[in-house]
């Protein structure tokens, strides 16, 4: 916070402090204590930065009241007090849908903006809210700016992406990025290459760059189209790739939809505009699903994890044996959900026990908390001296622990009393949408309309290939989404997106990632942005809080699709 109000000009700042995981956590906090269930960071950060806000004028807009906006809100009251600085500060409500739901935890509806864009046209210096998207932190503040309507639909999908671009901070200036060992690189084509056009920090080389990438920020016009830049002298790069490999990252189709507006991700236009600045241009957008959103927490029982290791020899044989004792010790009381994963990390002469060895890894779940807890623990330990050569445990199992599950439910906007708390206490009510459109996927792309997105290209004349990993051509970037998990791809040049476009369906993806062969598969076609959309339905299980896959969130998803092999033209490499 420090840094980006420290760092040069800055008009609003914005905050997102909210994740699925997150607003299960939260809603943990408030059992225990029904005043908390806010992020208490912020006000930590606050403490230190409220002044330099109010010194500069700028305005501060935050989703950190989470399941106690109204909480958040006054605690920044007592806060401003207490350092004897004067502060308007309002808050948005109206996203709770906990009592709809019985049995969740913690249900919410995923606001818009405008309740946000009521605050500061009242004057507000500070407006928290609770769930609304990480979006609408962007498109409530663009809004009043610039006193967008509701039927404003492609200025309003403008802001929507741009923050979308935003919302996971350094994702957008070279963070988590696929070619982060070429950031820095003075390489680049007119819709970039995925390297860096220039140094992010006076110079500094590409491992300073890598090392703190700074935040990113958005000029926003008032069509919608904005820049994405970053505040000079902070590390990493603004470059075409790093801003296409965050508009890739959790998303399904090409409509994007939320609250506000749904914006088409097939007609947004790219173009390098200088040194780390990215021009976001040619968004439209579509009125938004009568319905919105609502995530719902609950807590679904109790989980335990053993890791047995197993060295050497005969690894299939030592999984194989020490699973037929567990199975047996755990017959009088077997948990609901047993899972097992051999994990082959070992490798033959291996010259360390490390690379020697392989992880046999045990996961049990139950509603019951007694037959994950006590009795796994038990049965694991007095396996100690009577299991295969070398047995041993990465950690002593203990008891079980609580895991969560997330759901996906939804309600008519009109039905949902989102309501702006101005800054002298006034409750004003935020019409829903003039206009509503119910979601419908899209085709694939056909050029045919002066406005369409571009077809498909013609295949890459392939000639002679070489086995060797997609990564050499191509992007990558997942993430979660509910039980789904999203892959975009995204090609380095043209021609690669000629072989990629091709290259890369359905059939192919399924067995390059073999998780997903009896899961439904979506693709979805970006070439504007020359890139690829995989929606992977159930691969997470119930969330990510339930912890069901070793990669719970599917971050790292892309990374595994970059390093398989496939055939790829010469001509690309």
């Amino acid at each position: 916070m420090k840094d980006m109000l420290t760092g040069g000009e800055l008009d609003v700042l914005t905050g997102d402090y909210l994740a699925e995981l997150t607003m299960l956590i939260l809603g943990r906090d408030r059992l225990k204590d029904p005043g908390a269930g806010y992020a208490r960071t912020f006000l930590r950060q606050l403490e230190e930065c409220l002044g330099l806000a109010q010194e500069r004028g700028v305005r501060i807009v935050t989703n950190a009241g989470g399941l106690n906006p109204a909480g958040l809100a006054d605690a920044v009251r007592g806060l401003a007090d207490r350092l004897g600085i004067p502060v308007r500060v309002a808050h948005v409500e109206g996203d709770d849908r906990t009592a709809a739901h019985p049995g969740s935890l913690a249900a919410h509806a995923y606001l818009g903006g405008f309740g946000i864009a009521a605050c500061l046209r009242a004057g507000a210096e500070i407006v928290v809210t609770g769930r609304v998207t990480d979006a609408a932190l962007v498109t409530g503040p663009a809004a009043a700016h610039f006193g967008w309507a509701s039927t404003d639909h492609d200025r309003l999908a403008g802001a929507v992406v741009a923050g979308h671009v935003l919302e996971c901070g350094t994702q957008a200036t070279g963070g988590n990025y696929a070619f982060f060992t070429s950031l820095g690189s003075a390489l680049g084509s007119p819709l970039g290459t995925g390297l860096g056009t220039g140094l992010g920090a006076e110079g500094a080389g590409p491992s300073a760059l890598r090392r703190r990438p700074g935040f990113p920020l958005a000029e926003i016009h008032a069509d919608g189209s904005s820049v994405i830049t970053k505040h000079p002298g902070t590390g990493g790069v603004v470059d075409v790739g790093t801003v296409t490999a965050q508009l890739l990252y959790e998303t399904g189709g090409a409509r994007y939809a939320g609250p506000d507006v749904t914006a088409r991700l097939d007609t947004v236009r790219l173009g390098q505009d200088g040194p780390d600045r990215v021009r976001i241009e040619g968004v439209r957008g579509e009125a938004p699903p009568p319905t919105l959103k609502v995530g719902l927490n609950r807590l679904g029982g109790f989980r335990n994890e053993v890791a047995f290791v197993l060295t050497g020899l005969d690894i299939e044989a030592k999984a194989a044996l020490v699973r037929a004792q567990l199975q047996d010790a755990l017959a009088t009381s077997p948990p609901a959900e047993v899972r097992w994963d051999l994990v082959r990390t070992d490798r033959p002469d291996a010259d360390t026990e490390e690379t020697a060895s392989a992880l046999l890894r045990l996961v049990v779940r139950d509603p019951d908390e007694t037959k994950v807890g006590r009795a796994l623990s038990g049965a694991a330990v007095e396996l100690a001296l009577g299991s295969y050569p070398g047995f041993h445990v990465l950690a002593p199992p203990g008891k079980g622990s609580p895991y969560g599950v997330f759901e996906e439910a939804y309600v008519p906007q009109s039905r949902v009393d989102h309501i702006a708390v101005l800054p002298d206490g006034r409750r004003v009510p935020v019409t829903p949408p003039a206009e509503t459109l119910v979601l419908e996927p899209l085709p694939e792309p056909s050029g045919t309309g002066p406005d369409d997105p571009p077809a498909l290209p013609e295949p890459f004349p392939v000639g002679s290939t070489r086995r060797v990993p997609l990564g050499l051509v191509a992007g990558a970037r997942s993430g979660d989404k509910g039980g789904n998990a999203n892959v975009g791809v995204w090609a380095r040049s043209e021609d690669a997106w000629r072989w990629l476009a091709h290259e890369l369906t359905v059939a192919r993806f399924r067995e390059l990632i073999p998780e997903s062969r009896d899961l439904p598969v979506s693709r979805h076609a970006l070439p504007r942005l020359r890139a690829l959309n995989f929606v992977v339905e159930g691969i997470l299980g119930e969330g990510v809080a339930a912890r069901a896959r070793f990669d719970p969130q599917a971050k790292a998803l892309g990374e595994w699709l970059r390093s398989r092999h496939l055939d790829i033209p010469e001509a690309l490499l």
